[in-house]
């Protein structure tokens, strides 16, 4: 026991105390992926785990540069390290999916960026700052995320195309029926047919999961004027 903190507590940079911080970093990451990867997140288990020991590599590599050369005793060893944190964020660029109008992965490239922070942290010898970071981490994407799910909806984009007859082209009868079935409106778009005498009123929106789209339907259909109606998500 004795023999081993001695290599965690150690300044010096050797393969013992390589091995240690290699191990925790290891460790760590894969706390974190698992969590992605039940998320089915493009970056999971392997990558949070390369990420954090790679991070590491590269902490260790700016302790020992100075610590070997004596030449280069003046050199900052963060410099090296600070790189890493600017570097990351192409990797968490790639996690970032667009689906039309919805981004995915957001939160997992803010988590290859915290991890890539916590392999810094564990290179450096910082064992109990690792620690908690990893902690507020998975409590942040574990409890907090119920916490968003139970507090705020998450919601689909949708497009809802409504033609009606010219004279019953209002727009506040349909409010009344989106705001009835929780349905946010983030734009409307309105286009006139001369000829046919008719208004197509176009609302951007937002749904939830949960919310009944037949009925919807049912519901604009049931408003004056009305004759046709579309429902359809946004690609």
């Amino acid at each position: 026991m004795e023999y081993l903190n001695q290599i965690l507590l150690s300044d010096e940079i050797t393969w013992e105390t390589a091995l240690a911080r290699f191990l925790i970093s290891f460790f760590l990451g894969t706390l974190v992926g698992l969590e992605r990867e039940t998320h089915n997140q493009p970056a999971g288990l392997r990558t949070h785990i390369l990420i954090s020991i790679g991070s590491t590599m590269v902490m260790l590599i700016s302790i020992f540069i100075p610590q070997t050369f004596t030449e280069f005793q003046n050199g900052d060893p963060g410099r090296i390290a600070a790189q890493v944190i600017s570097g990351i964020g192409f990797l968490g660029a790639g996690a970032i999916m667009k689906f039309g109008a919805n981004v995915r992965g957001l939160t997992t490239a803010a988590s290859i960026w915290v991890m890539a922070a916590v392999g810094l942290a564990v290179g450096a010898g910082m064992y109990t700052v690792s620690l908690i970071g990893v902690t507020v981490v998975l409590f942040a994407l574990t409890a907090m995320d119920l916490f968003e799910k139970t507090f705020f909806k998450e919601r689909t984009l949708r497009r809802i195309e409504l033609t009606v007859k010219k004279k019953h082209s209002k727009i506040q009868p349909v409010n009344d029926v989106l705001k009835r079935m929780d349905v946010h409106v983030s734009s409307v778009g309105f286009d006139r047919n001369v000829n046919e005498a008719t208004d197509k009123l176009t609302f951007l929106v937002g749904v939830t999961r949960k919310m009944d789209i037949q009925q919807l339907v049912e519901l604009l259909e049931q408003l004056p004027g009305t004759v046709s109606v579309s429902v359809e998500i946004i690609q």
